[in-house]
């Protein structure tokens, strides 16, 4: 076979990507007579686009793909396959009544599963139905975009491009930019129990399902937001928690990140993580009875962002106070009921509220995640748990705290 390189600097591609490319040729006998390298202008990344028969895609490809095969080779980039989403049904059908598919992207490397050197970016849905067809007997030549020799920031760019145009989930996407920094997120997860050992984020949020990147990042920056407010300042300052922006870079948890240089080994900070994935145990288990969920909004309730900003943030304030700190973590202790009583949250509600409007931890509003963190401090003075009593007061209180501070702030004015 010919091979042309239609870059913009033929004559400085590496030898071992041209090595790579002579093999990939020999292994998968693309359809076409001269095949083409075109270049990426914006990554420089090479590629190249040709037909290969089923037998080989198959035989030769997986869709076990790491975006960090060097450091992080057990987490992977692609989203989770839908096995009964309805398109996907009439794809395996389609396959097997002998359709050729096209725009399956993919890299071709040797340095991870050398058995399967064509590692699938985009299109893992696809692989699988013709797949299946093979298994039919089908052996249909398909249409693929190859990448050789990308680098872990070229990787990435594939790799978003090809999700982009499946219509990716933003928590997806921040799943992907983590992995990109390091495991360091991921890993201390692990560590405190917010992940199970090997597991990785989710690939969008979903009830009763593993947390995802942008909660775990929010429970943090929420973390070192408490931790400088003084406990007796408290209610004389805005107290509003945070949510990390997802979809993209969070430039406010980048500088976090090299502020707090040493974080991951913050001992107090792991405690915070091991106290919450605690609560989030024991409100799951109290609506898991028989095996079955009784109530999915009640039982994921400590995983909504507004409970667990609020939950992180008052974590961060009552570090100077171990007493109160106690009461905060003893949470998850309750006995009498749900640790956050989600039938009383559900029914909080104040005269600004809208008719719609579900109770406290429903929303992500600064109002919701404001009013959980009056709730989370004035029961750690208490320590009574969550109550009917508790929360008026703690919304009332939250209400008091904001007039105050627009009248100081317009007295300012005069």
């Amino acid at each position: 076979m010919n091979i042309q390189y239609c870059c913009s600097k033929p004559d400085q591609v590496k030898d071992e990507i041209k090595k790579s490319i002579e093999e990939f040729c020999d292994k998968f006998s693309p359809v076409e007579e001269t095949l083409c390298i075109f270049e990426d202008l914006r990554t420089k990344a090479l590629y190249c686009e040709c037909h290969i028969y089923a037998e080989n895609i198959i035989s030769l490809g997986t869709i076990d793909s790491p975006l960090d095969s060097e450091n992080q080779s057990e987490y992977r980039a692609n989203r989770d396959v839908v096995e009964d989403n309805t398109a996907f049904l009439q794809m395996k059908e389609d396959a097997k009544q002998k359709r050729s598919f096209s725009n399956i992207v993919a890299e071709y490397i040797t340095t991870f599963d050398e058995e399967h050197p064509l590692k699938i970016i985009g299109g893992q849905h696809r692989f699988i139905a013709i797949s299946e067809a093979k298994e039919a007997g089908v052996n249909q030549l398909h249409g693929l975009k190859i990448y050789f020799g990308l680098n872990t920031e070229q990787r990435l760019d594939v790799q978003l491009i090809s999700n982009t145009n499946i219509a990716v989930s933003s928590d997806l996407l921040d799943r992907m930019l983590e992995t990109v920094k390091g495991p360091q997120l991921r890993t201390w997860c692990q560590q405190v129990g917010l992940l199970n050992a090997g597991e990785d984020f989710a690939d969008r949020k979903q009830r009763g399902g593993k947390i995802t990147v942008r909660a775990a990042r929010s429970f943090i920056m929420n973390y070192f937001a408490g931790k400088l407010i003084n406990t007796t300042a408290f209610p004389k300052e805005k107290t509003i928690p945070v949510l990390a922006r997802t979809g993209g870079i969070d430039e406010d948890w980048e500088q976090l990140k090299i502020r707090n240089a040493d974080m991951w080994d913050d001992e107090e900070l792991k405690e915070a993580g091991k106290q919450f994935a605690k609560l989030i145990k024991k409100q799951r288990e109290f609506y898991n009875k028989g095996g079955k969920t009784q109530n999915s909004d009640f039982a994921d309730k400590a995983v909504s962002y507004a409970v667990l900003s609020a939950w992180a943030y008052i974590s961060g304030v009552l570090q100077s106070n171990k007493v109160r700190l106690g009461r905060h973590y003893s949470l998850s202790e309750e006995t009498k009921c749900d640790p956050l009583n989600a039938k009383v949250l559900a029914k909080a509600k104040h005269k600004t509220d809208p008719e719609n409007y579900r109770g406290l931890g429903t929303r992500t509003d600064v109002k919701d995640r404001g009013r959980l963190a009056e709730l989370f401090f004035f029961q750690a003075e208490k320590g009574s748990g969550i109550t009917k009593e508790l929360t008026t007061a703690a919304v009332a209180k939250y209400y008091a705290k904001l007039a105050m501070i627009e009248a100081e702030e317009a007295a300012k004015k005069v």
